[in-house]
């Protein structure tokens, strides 16, 4: 199982191996990592999932979409780039390592 790394505001470090097909949120939820709300479980309306993608990791996610772009314009300090909608990443073999910092809140 691919290991994705999510890393709390306050720098805590949770490393948590995720079934493939799962979505990165669906990780997070599922192994109580505190900072990923995921209100709407995971339909995209919401943006209390949000976090920030390590910059080697950007290029290698599948392309954002426009309904995920929108939602990210109500997230807590989006960084162009490196913000992602973690219930909008499927996990995938390619995914194992992949980091992700949880913002200060989520909105």
């Amino acid at each position: 199982m691919p290991k994705i790394t999510y890393i709390e505001h306050s720098g805590t470090e949770h490393v948590v191996e995720v079934p493939v097909g799962l979505t990165v949120m669906e990780g997070a939820r599922d192994n109580s990592v505190p900072g990923i709300d995921a209100d709407c479980g995971g339909a995209c309306a919401c943006s209390t999932c949000h976090a920030y993608v390590d910059a080697g990791w950007a290029e290698k996610l599948p392309e954002i979409d426009t309904m995920e772009e929108d939602m990210l314009d109500f997230a807590f300090q989006p960084e162009p780039g490196r913000s992602r909608l973690t219930c909008q990443l499927k996990v995938t073999p390619e995914l194992d390592g992949l980091v992700v910092r949880l913002p200060e809140k989520q909105i």
